[in-house]
């Protein structure tokens, strides 16, 4: 009789704990010791082939899949807060999530996406925001150039990624104060051969290709995602197609006298109404950029708002701006935000500096893909200057800056769903 109760016992222990095991949940509020390294458990668990529901607005976009010891082991080694929920909570949560009185929704991502960063191979003065948050996160990427897209690469691909980058064929405008150093006279010696290589007299003319390509990247379905430089350069050169808008320093002929009244705002992404800026010497591409000392602000005092939008109504909006707090500290880069009056009018700005008519995180559709560009060159540093050290990452694990970052990079593992009318 003993023997049986005690056998009894075990098994109710046993099934309770299967009950009471069945999920984990990630809160992504302030409850979340790692923001960053959530994003990359979630994309790990993708991995696996184990569906990831992505709780949006639900206590900071919080993550919710089935539970193996494995993933537990996980979590504890990386340094992450979950927490262990029976079934019978999970649908709670999902009962609550479903709730047409509540501003929450649940996006199932089914796929983890296929990540490429495009950058050069060699070694550049200058760290990436992205490639630093996707080591630190452990989520994986090839880094491509112009070689893997003029041969047509890119569509391996589920996510492109473009960060410090000119694609006006300009070397990033650092001509006045970096024409001798020697990363730079290296860096124009490898372009001005990948343009020969290509069968182009001119990088400008190779990098329209490459502008070209992913927009084209785009159109069929894919993900762009910019920041800093790549934003604005990228719309300016699909702008200028056909148009020489570059200074002798850069491509051995003046720029076309009549090159402004020859843009092509119809080719942007982003931008309409821009005028360029002529003078070589000038860190500036044009006047879409806010830049010092017109912003009128200093760090202390250098915010950003993100906007909330209907997680039922707004799914993908929604998904890319999934935080734990609606104010984010600025950050400048050579391109650090966007001038609201030239962002297009179907654009849809997610993140503002409402007092000075800034645009700071911008996002849109283009064909059957999405693109988000992102001002600035690093969220946890209010200035980087080139051959600055990197952000150590380990110091600003709950950085609401970089999840917009991570929030592109799980973007496109969303289940499709069908657009509400």
């Amino acid at each position: 009789m003993v023997f049986k109760r005690l056998l009894l016992i075990c098994c109710c222990f046993l099934f309770s704990a299967q009950v009471f095991g069945s999920y984990i949940l990630i809160p992504m509020d302030e409850q979340q010791s790692n923001h960053l390294k959530a994003y990359g458990i979630s994309y790990w668990v993708l991995q696996k082939e184990i569906e990831v529901d992505w709780l949006l607005n639900y206590r900071g976009g919080s993550f919710l899949f089935k539970y193996y010891q494995q993933f537990e082991n996980e979590l504890i080694i990386r340094g992450i807060s979950y927490q262990v929920i029976s079934d019978a909570q999970s649908q709670q949560i999902l009962g609550e999530i479903a709730s047409p009185a509540s501003n929450t929704d649940v996006m199932k991502l089914e796929k983890y996406p296929k990540i490429a960063v495009y950058s050069p191979k060699s070694k550049q003065p200058w760290d990436d925001a992205v490639t630093l948050v996707l080591t630190y996160a452990e989520i994986p990427y090839d880094v491509i150039f112009d070689e893997e897209l003029m041969e047509d690469k890119l569509s391996t691909y589920d996510w492109l990624h473009l960060h410090h980058e000119d694609f006006t064929g300009q070397y990033g405008r650092f001509y006045r104060s970096y024409k001798n150093a020697p990363w730079y006279i290296e860096q124009q010696r490898e372009f001005e051969a990948s343009a020969r290589k290509h069968g182009f007299n001119k990088v400008s003319h190779l990098k329209l290709a490459v502008a070209k390509k992913i927009r084209d990247f785009v159109a069929g379905g894919g993900f762009l995602f910019a920041m800093c430089s790549a934003t604005d350069t990228y719309d300016i050169a699909l702008s200028a197609d056909g148009v020489d808008i570059c200074e002798r320093m850069f491509d051995g002929d003046g720029m076309d006298p009549r090159a402004q009244q020859k843009l092509n705002y119809d080719n942007t992404f982003a931008f309409f109404d821009f005028k360029l800026d002529k003078n070589p010497y000038n860190y500036e591409f044009s006047n879409i950029d806010m830049q010092y000392p017109e912003r009128g602000l200093k760090e202390s005092n250098d915010y950003f708002n993100l906007f909330e939008f209907s997680a039922k109504w707004d799914p993908i909006p929604t998904m890319l701006t999934q935080n734990h707090t609606r104010v984010i500290k600025g950050f400048y880069g050579q391109t650090t935000s966007y001038r609201k009056a030239l962002v297009k009018p179907d654009v849809v700005v997610m993140g503002e500096n409402k007092e000075i008519s800034e645009a700071k995180y911008i996002h849109g559709i283009f064909g059957k893909g999405f693109w988000t560009f992102y001002g600035g060159h690093d969220p946890e540093d209010y200035q980087h200057l080139v051959g600055e050290e990197p952000t150590d990452l380990n110091l600003h694990p709950n950085s609401p800056g970089y999840r917009l970052i991570l929030n592109n990079i799980l973007f496109p593992a969303a289940k499709k769903k069908k657009q509400k009318t």
